[in-house]
């Protein structure tokens, strides 16, 4: 079993998805204390470190086969001011020192779509010569998570570093085919406290989701997003102003506009029904929406862990995890 070390671990997203891939965690870090209790909660045999990963000292983790993580989004969003290198927000060098140190087979961080954009070439340049200097070869794709059995878009940008050999032995995981909708994902869920038109919700629901927003700390309470996500959260049938506490009940009207429940938007995540989230609802909700879906984390851990074995893998990234177990 390959070896990892999950930095801004978060409510556990990739370092689930990786667990699926075969992977064991050395650790997970992460300082959000609500995101450290997920983790302890889920999985109590994970040596979860509660720290800022600026504050982090990896010594003890040399030679781990993955470094991993999702390093702070709002230097490189466009819902932010994309400050890059001067939002002190900015982890990626940590990270980078944290490789460094480590010295792993491989290195895989994930980030907003943005960080793809013509306005961050000189950014994502000094991130590649620094890892190129370090002994490895790069490569990065925006992946979208509905090519993956994800129910909504969400595009993410994806570096992965491999040594040379394993490098030339690396292919980024197909896409698996069409997602489920979000009708087919949530109408259980949706029925589960009688509500007489959840069927019909569910048929209507026939599209995907918009991307998932968590918001930040600072701003964004327990809702799906700004105007035009929640416009399309309204086109399939979603009223996206809130969070629910519970699934619309019996005296809900037939042909009312439910709203999500924090179960519900994990499941749009790809978190299994018995992944629990720690605080109250915006602190739970802030960690759903800002995760990394755990089925794209698995299919791109699936392409490491093939590469550092040597050779592409000839099956599915669905068929690799079946295979896992």
């Amino acid at each position: 079993m390959l070896t990892s070390l999950e930095i801004c671990a978060g409510a556990g997203g990739q370092a689930l998805g990786l667990e699926r891939a075969g992977y064991h965690h050395a650790a997970a870090v992460e300082l959000d204390p609500h995101a450290v209790q997920t983790l302890r909660l889920n999985r109590p045999a994970w040596n979860v470190v509660h720290q800022d990963v600026r504050e982090f000292v990896p010594d003890a983790f040399k030679g781990v086969d993955l470094v991993a993580g999702g390093v702070p989004c709002p230097p490189f969003s466009i819902a932010g001011k994309q400050l890059g290198a001067t939002d002190d927000r900015d982890l990626f060098p940590t990270a980078l020192d944290i490789v460094e140190v480590i010295k792993p087979a491989a290195v895989m961080l994930e980030n907003v779509q943005g960080l793809a954009t013509a306005k961050f070439d000189s950014y994502r340049r000094a991130v590649v010569i620094r890892l190129q200097r370090l002994g490895y070869e790069v490569d990065w794709q925006v992946l979208n998570a509905c090519n993956y059995g994800v129910p909504q878009l969400r595009p993410r940008f994806i570096l992965v570093a491999l040594r040379p050999k394993a490098a030339r032995a690396f292919a980024w995981p197909a896409a698996i085919g069409t997602p489920p909708t979000v009708g087919k994902t949530l109408g259980d869920l949706m029925a589960a406290h009688g509500w007489p038109g959840a069927f019909e919700w569910a048929t209507r629901a026939s599209g995907i989701a918009p991307t998932l927003v968590g918001g930040s700390k600072l701003h964004g309470g327990p809702d799906l997003g700004p105007t035009r996500s929640r416009e399309a959260w309204r086109q399939l049938g979603v009223d996206g102003r809130g969070i629910a506490d519970e699934p619309p009940a019996g005296a809900f009207a037939v042909d009312g506009m439910p709203r999500l429940t924090l179960r519900m938007a994990a499941r749009i995540q790809g978190f299994p029904d018995d992944w629990a989230f720690a605080g109250r609802k915006t602190a739970a909700y802030r960690q759903i929406g800002n995760a990394f879906p755990p089925l794209v984390a698995a299919a791109v851990g699936v392409a490491i862990k093939a590469a550092l074995a040597g050779s592409r893998s000839k099956r599915s990234p669905v068929e690799e995890l079946l295979a896992i177990g």
